[in-house]
């Protein structure tokens, strides 16, 4: 069976969780929001557009839907820009697999003002077929029907698809849409590794593992 490989961005490709998670947070102290350790991985695989809309009708950010959304891309555009590192291993794992005729996509909450600039500054643009922002679908990885029709635009059927993200929501939604599921191991989500574990059809701490999955 031919796999096409459908990534996450922030905390799988690149170790950008620690920035994603100041930014976000840094808008709820800003507006004197209360919140708990859930919130992040509840916003994570939201998108911006989602997470903005969630801040405002949900947790009571006194700003529009648009004003938030550009706070959270200001504030996490220079980090992008110019420092967040791939995670360990992914470079060599990604060109390995390209060279193997595989189908590499990514999808991810991030925008593209941060997404495209990160992978063109770490030469890992080319390798991969699309690259889509959440925005693109007009919702969310809490969606379903975004891996569904992720998997159309990649011209093959989401039973055929291996979703990979290191956010346990997003990865049981996956499932529930019918993907193959691996899990993806970030600091971010290590307190749920069992759970992870539990919930998806593989799961990997170092991206080299993912040469050893036989698909």
């Amino acid at each position: 069976m031919k796999v096409s490989y459908l990534f996450d961005f922030d905390g799988t490709l690149v170790d950008s969780m620690p920035t994603f998670v100041s930014a976000m947070l840094r808008i709820l102290d800003e507006n004197g929001i209360t919140y708990d350790d859930s919130v992040i991985k509840t916003i994570t695989p939201l998108g911006v557009a989602g997470t903005a809309e969630y801040y405002v009708n949900t947790l009571g950010v006194k700003k529009s839907k648009e004003e938030v959304m550009h706070l959270m891309k200001e504030y996490m555009k220079d980090a992008y820009f110019n420092t967040i590192p791939p995670k360990k291993n992914v470079i060599k794992t990604l060109k390995a697999l390209k060279e193997m005729g595989a189908s590499l996509n990514v999808l991810t909450a991030s925008p593209h003002i941060t997404l495209d600039a990160c992978l063109k500054r770490l030469d890992m643009w080319d390798l991969f077929d699309n690259v889509w922002s959440c925005d693109d679908f007009c919702t969310g990885k809490s969606d379903p029907e975004i891996y569904v029709k992720a998997a159309e635009r990649m011209g093959t059927t989401v039973d055929k698809v291996l979703f990979l993200d290191d956010n346990i929501n997003a990865d049981k939604t996956a499932k529930s849409a019918g993907c193959m599921v691996c899990g993806v191991y970030d600091d971010s989500s290590k307190d749920v590794v069992d759970q992870m574990k539990k919930a998806t059809d593989y799961y990997i701490y170092d991206f080299l593992e993912l040469l050893n999955i036989n698909l």
